[in-house]
């Protein structure tokens, strides 16, 4: 056994390890490709593909959190890098956009955003705990700032808006139904991606880092160049789903990478769990239902208290989320059916 394995609690890597070609993956994978077909198109664009996206976007945190250990609020200023290289290299209603083609200007805004991400990796991995979080913000909120009052390249307060996806094969992939599946084959690549390295040998000796990097660090291995890999991925993931973010908004401005954004995918990240990939999805299904619909029971000015109960909640009973109480209460009946947990 290697000493990658050897440094890993079983325990802990167990649930990772499951197949994609799992019972569970099937069914999931057959229910959100039906979806559309028993939706309207405003559960289908609004809730739907909205909880893809920002799914993906906690997906990247998750996986620098749950496996590196390292809790980084700037996965949303990542994302509206790459929502802004789309408004500065593409089209935008203003005309202010230097208007190349999508096949360039997708891949290059996706490239800045995973290179950002990477700068921010090598700023903040001399860190570790409360200073890691701190960090982040900091970069994240001085971003924010700086897109605001930089006129030339990011257009100050109002940002860019009419940005739209290309239309490619006679579809226009605004409409509900064709967002739908392209947000969702972006959250599934990225699913897939975060699944397959929480087994390699990469993603073993980031695990392995997280719960022992002096130990790791004995035995040869680059403790930080592996934690800037890992911001390095995380922006990927971070960079696609942003540009969905901003065909799905129309727009990008100060206010989609402001501290409540911000704040919003690390809530999402934690109420699903970090434990597993899927977490951010859950997370982020229940935080666009609430958004949507906490208007009808609570003053919109409240939604932000109600997040945040729930997010106290969550922290106080089940560390590890809802897949946490999941897991909880499938043991339970487990055990009150004769079965083993």
């Amino acid at each position: 056994m290697s000493n990658i394995e050897t440094t890993v609690p079983a325990a802990i890597e167990r649930p990772r390890l499951r197949s994609l070609g799992s019972p569970g993956h099937w069914i999931l994978a057959g229910l959100l490709l039906a979806y559309p077909a028993v939706a309207s198109d405003f559960f289908t664009f609004q809730i739907g593909a909205y909880s893809l996206i920002l799914g993906t976007i906690a997906l990247s945190l998750m996986f620098l959190a749950g496996y590196g250990g390292m809790v980084s609020l700037a996965q949303m200023t990542v994302a509206g890098i790459a929502g802004y290289m789309i408004g500065i290299f593409g089209t935008n209603s203003a005309d202010l956009g230097l208007n190349w083609p999508w096949w360039l200007t997708i891949p290059l805004a996706i490239f800045i955003a995973t290179l950002a991400s990477a700068l921010i990796g090598l700023i903040s991995v001399r860190t570790e705990g409360i200073y890691t979080i701190m960090i982040t913000l900091a970069i994240a909120v001085a971003f924010f700032y700086f897109a605001r009052q930089n006129y030339h390249i990011f257009n100050g307060f109002n940002g860019f808006a009419g940005l739209k996806p290309p239309a490619l094969f006679g579809v226009d992939w605004r409409t509900p139904v064709p967002f739908y599946y392209l947000s969702l084959a972006v959250a599934a690549l990225a699913y897939g991606a975060v699944l397959y390295l929480s087994r390699s040998t990469f993603g073993l000796t980031l695990q392995a880092i997280r719960d022992n990097p002096r130990r790791m660090r004995a035995l040869g291995y680059h403790v930080g160049g592996h934690r800037v890999y890992g911001y390095l991925i995380a922006g990927l993931i971070a960079g696609a789903a942003g540009v969905l973010s901003a065909w799905f908004n129309g727009r990008i401005s100060p206010g989609s990478i402001s501290v409540g954004p911000i704040i919003d995918i690390l809530v999402i990240a934690v109420i699903g769990g970090l434990r597993h990939p899927i977490g951010p999805f859950l997370g982020a299904l229940v935080f666009v239902l609430l958004d949507n619909f906490a208007i009808d029971l609570i003053a919109r000015e409240r939604f932000n208290t109600v997040i945040g109960l729930g997010f106290l909640l969550i922290v106080l009973f089940s560390p590890d989320g809802l897949l946490g109480l999941w897991e909880h209460a499938r043991k339970k009946l487990a055990i009150s059916g004769g079965g083993s947990p």
